[in-house]
């Protein structure tokens, strides 16, 4: 838990073990896909993901993440805070993360094996931005936004994940 007060999560169910699931989660290129070309829910930006040495795949890794959105230059550096192969990963904004329509967040993905194969649960937990346009931009559109990521992330692996199993 965290004291962040907004949550959005989603499940899904992908056909595969643990590992193979964790190993295509664990990519954080792939988790940011979706941010990464121009979109509506983006206010017509786009961001790029900058990974350390350690890759976005060890505890203490820094991911750093710039472009822009709804007109605003966005930058913010994620860092790893847990990584337990193949059943978890969390990761939180760091320092003051210039963001649009949230603030400081942390997520993280969880794997649970079950009959069908595995259970895949991406979670997000966000504050607002304090004040400012931000704030009510952050009012109108953050819960949407919340679930336009978590969504883009279980699709993204999923698809990865079945195109990789073939």
């Amino acid at each position: 838990m965290t004291d962040l007060p907004l949550h959005f999560e989603a499940t899904t169910i992908i056909d595969g073990s643990a590992e193979s699931v964790f190993a295509v989660a664990d990519e954080p290129d792939l988790l940011t896909r979706h941010m990464s070309e121009p979109s509506l829910m983006m206010g017509g930006g786009s961001m790029q993901c900058k990974l350390d040495g350690l890759a976005g795949k060890a505890v203490g890794s820094v991911i750093c993440l710039t472009g822009k959105g709804f007109g605003f230059a966005i930058a913010l550096d994620e860092i790893i805070e847990e990584r337990a192969p193949p059943l978890r990963k969390f990761w939180a904004t760091i320092g003051t993360p210039q963001l649009v329509v949230i603030r400081d967040y942390r997520m993280g993905f969880e794997i649970a094996e079950v009959v069908m194969g595995c259970q895949l649960r991406v979670w997000i937990d966000y504050a607002l931005p304090r004040s400012g346009v931000r704030h009510g931009l952050g009012r109108l559109l953050a819960p949407t936004f919340a679930r336009w990521c978590v969504e883009n992330m279980l699709h993204e692996v999923q698809s990865q994940h079945e195109g990789s199993a073939h």
